[in-house]
């Protein structure tokens, strides 16, 4: 027998037996969600009304103030076909002053404008007497399922966003997720933790999946994408360039600069469901530590660390993917979701 097709039968016969795909490399936290990092809330906005099919999710560090005691922060690109705010004085000074914000392109005006609300109702002298904030935006395009140009997305909408964070939250086509496609079906909203007991911390990821393409999908290591794309000859295409946000949270100690080499790790991750950041795509990876003043351990200690973003961030992804419904949405267009496909082939 073909041994890509005996790799296939098996992973299906575990989806038929299990319903359930993943085989972490390290043990997960409590919840496996990037709120196992304590502290760490996540809240979402979703609009699911016929055409406009978008949201807004936001991550909410711990802390009253981060203007005030902001957090060590630090992102790595891998390809920078996108539209964020902020990540030039992430670059610079290596902190997060604000939560963070994600929705599709176009709404990064309107998240950049709810942060900086945000941070003038706890620093009244913002601008003024104080410096400016630096609100911290990302985004990916839904426009396949979304009709983009209906800039639907309100302050309002973001502000509830980060008013519901909590550490019990939803996933798949919810918040920034609900318009996503990934691989061809529908992306969204992921999550992973990753228990790191050499460094007695946490690493927690959260993923907005609207990346890659069919035929390159590669699921436990198997590449399923090759066997799904001729039984769903009604999908349209997705190619490489749709862009994925990873966020990552923990509370070891770490400074700017190990975070900034916790982040790149998230590309290990990606390369194993079949990515390689395509031309169009905006592939941006941030990492922050929940400890305010840095304690930087030796370098070698963060082995762990570094195999569990990996880890994490391949897992967040098929989270998404098994936790999305199918949409329907602008023009027409549809995104099934991984589970129906799956069980379409067994």
């Amino acid at each position: 027998m073909d041994f890509q097709q005996l790799q296939r039968d098996l992973l299906l016969q575990r989806w038929r037996n299990e319903r359930q795909l993943g085989q972490p490399r390290s043990a997960s936290g409590p919840t496996n969600r990037i709120s196992d990092v304590p502290g760490v809330r996540v809240g979402h906005y979703t609009l699911a009304d016929g055409e406009r099919q978008t949201g807004v999710t936001a991550i909410v560090p711990p802390g009253d103030n981060l203007f005030i005691q902001p957090l060590p922060c630090a992102a790595a690109v891998f390809n920078g076909f996108a539209k964020p705010v902020g990540l030039v004085q992430v670059e610079e000074l290596g902190v997060l002053q604000t939560p963070i914000l994600l929705s599709n392109t176009l709404a990064v005006g309107t998240l950049f404008t709810t942060l900086v609300r945000d941070a003038i109702s706890r620093n009244r002298e913002l601008g003024r007497s104080l410096p400016t904030v630096n609100p911290l935006a990302l985004e990916c395009n839904d426009g396949w399922l979304n009709d983009i140009q209906a800039l639907a997305i309100t302050e309002a909408m973001a502000q509830q966003a980060l008013y519901d964070a909590t550490a019990d939250f939803e996933r798949g086509s919810v918040g920034a997720g609900r318009g996503m496609s990934c691989f061809s079906l529908k992306g969204g909203i992921g999550t992973a933790s990753r228990s790191i007991p050499s460094l007695n911390a946490t690493l927690g990821v959260l993923v907005l999946a609207n990346f890659g393409a069919l035929t390159a999908l590669t699921l436990d290591g198997v590449r399923l994408g090759e066997m799904i794309a001729p039984l769903l000859p009604e999908l349209t295409p997705q190619r490489d360039a749709g862009s994925i946000i990873i966020i990552m949270a923990t509370d070891a100690p770490l400074d700017a600069r190990q975070l900034k080499r916790v982040a790149k790790r998230a590309g290990a991750g990606l390369g194993r469901l079949g990515s390689y950041w395509g031309h169009g795509s905006g592939d941006i990876a941030l990492a922050f530590s929940t400890q305010p003043q840095p304690q930087p351990p030796e370098e070698s200690t963060l082995e762990a660390l570094l195999a569990a973003a990996a880890d994490a961030t391949e897992h967040a992804v098929l989270d998404a993917l098994l936790s999305a419904e199918s949409v329907t949405g602008f023009r027409g267009h549809h995104r099934p979701s991984l589970t129906e496909v799956l069980d379409k082939l067994i």
